[in-house]
């Protein structure tokens, strides 16, 4: 497992306020991390990390150009509108707008936070299942892998209209659960950090599996990167909330 170093470990202190996760490092949410006192830059699309062929054939390459390039890149694009629109609001001191502008800091802000996870947490000649904490974490808060892919698979599969099946960690209570969150931040929970997250939003399957959601959340499981979810989980571990 890749080890956190520290510069990594505070960076991931801040929440994307929109969708109330956290857990994502500076690097994640920004190109180049802005220091406390410099102007935010904005976000920028990350890399996908992977040649759009390498989850062939559980997720196809066209699907996985389409949703990186263009899907996400409109969250990213939405957020920075978001935010330059309410900056504006600050400048005018109008701020009409407000209940309509943080709507969409909320929709694309968390849109672009889980997409950003997403990526990472799939490789090519994934699969298998978790080891070492967060398979013990696995089995004393589900009862066992088998009952947590199950509960996750039916969250993701069962998602009214457009969203997520996310494995998130609680700190509060120091637990893992599971949710099936609607298009990017309703029904979830706020402070959890999210460890692995499926997006079940037509976009992500269609092309290949048209409206057989269930069995794209089924192929889902051969491309799983459990080395960077467990990392994801040692980290929010750590950080304690």
């Amino acid at each position: 497992m890749p080890q956190v170093n520290r510069r990594e470990l505070l960076g991931s202190l801040g929440t994307l306020a929109a969708g109330g996760w956290i857990g994502l490092s500076a690097e994640e949410v920004f190109a180049q991390p802005a220091s406390s006192t410099s102007s935010p830059r904005e976000y920028t699309l990350p890399p996908l990390g992977y040649d759009y062929d390498a989850l062939e054939p559980h997720i196809d390459a066209q699907t996985m150009k389409l949703h990186h390039d263009v899907h996400h890149n409109g969250y990213v694009k939405g957020l920075n509108a978001a935010l330059a629109g309410l900056a504006d609001a600050q400048r005018s001191g109008n701020y009409d707008d407000v209940h309509k502008l943080t709507g969409q800091l909320a929709f694309h802000g968390s849109g672009h936070a889980l997409h950003t996870v997403f990526w990472k947490n799939m490789k090519k000649g994934g699969g298998g299942s978790p080891k070492g904490a967060l398979a013990k974490g696995v089995e004393r808060d589900f009862g066992g892998f088998d009952k947590f892919q199950a509960q996750f698979s039916k969250a993701a599969a069962t998602v009214e209209g457009s969203g997520w099946g996310i494995l998130a960690w609680e700190p509060l209570s120091g637990r893992l659960l599971t949710f099936g969150a609607e298009k990017h931040q309703n029904l979830t929970m706020w402070g959890c950090v999210p460890l692995l997250v499926l997006d079940v939003w037509e976009h992500a399957y269609y092309l290949k599996y048209q409206n057989r959601r269930g069995d794209y959340v089924s192929a889902f499981w051969n491309v799983v990167d459990w080395d960077n979810v467990a990392e994801r989980h040692s980290l929010a571990v750590q950080l304690g909330a």
